[in-house]
């Protein structure tokens, strides 16, 4: 498994973050498929090849957004899930709101739990991002228990806020911001 740590921008002991790919259209589409009774009514991932492109065109040509596929090291790389940072916001307020979903093969495995850390020390380290805040409906219990094992806190309730699925839907605004740096406080 070690090995493997070149195809990863990142990586943990089961997962390795990488850039979306085009080549990834099929194997991506097919999981998005194979995972919609998960998935609705939260979230609508690509189905469609030429949706992926899309998709995948937006994450990799727009410096605002950076896309991650979750892919599995023990399983030659087979995608797990994604992990999006949208929304980057550089300066003072060095911020991104996240996305993310596992496939139906992946979930309750842990597998996007441990994504989930990797990414946040990735933003927080390389992306040098100081604040990621997660949006997520109140009846994704999975999605809330996930940010909530990530140490994200809840901070608030927008009423209406994403069109989704046909309507505006609420969102809890869950959020976490990069750990102190050590001395920071002897500093003051």
């Amino acid at each position: 498994m070690s090995d493997d740590l070149g195809r990863y921008l990142v990586a943990g002991p089961r997962v390795g973050l990488r850039a979306f790919s085009p080549d990834d259209a099929g194997e991506f589409t097919a999981r998005a498929r194979e995972s919609r009774d998960l998935h609705r009514p939260w979230l609508f991932p690509p189905c469609t090849e030429e949706a992926y492109a899309t998709y995948a065109g937006t994450l990799l040509g727009d410096p605002a957004r950076a896309g991650f596929l979750v892919c599995e090291r023990e399983e030659g790389g087979r995608i797990a899930g994604f992990v999006n940072v949208n929304n980057i916001v550089r300066g003072a307020f060095r911020s991104g709101a996240l996305g993310y979903g596992a496939f139906a093969h992946a979930a309750g495995r842990g597998l996007l739990t441990e994504a989930l850390g990797v990414l946040l020390a990735y933003a927080f380290g390389p992306m040098e991002l100081h604040r990621l805040e997660a949006n997520i409906q109140p009846g994704n219990t999975a999605s809330r228990a996930l940010v909530r094992r990530a140490g994200f806190r809840l901070e608030g309730f927008s009423p209406a806020m994403l069109f989704i699925d046909g309507a505006w839907r609420d969102h809890e605004r869950w959020a976490i911001t990069a750990p102190e740096p050590r001395g920071a406080a002897q500093r003051l």
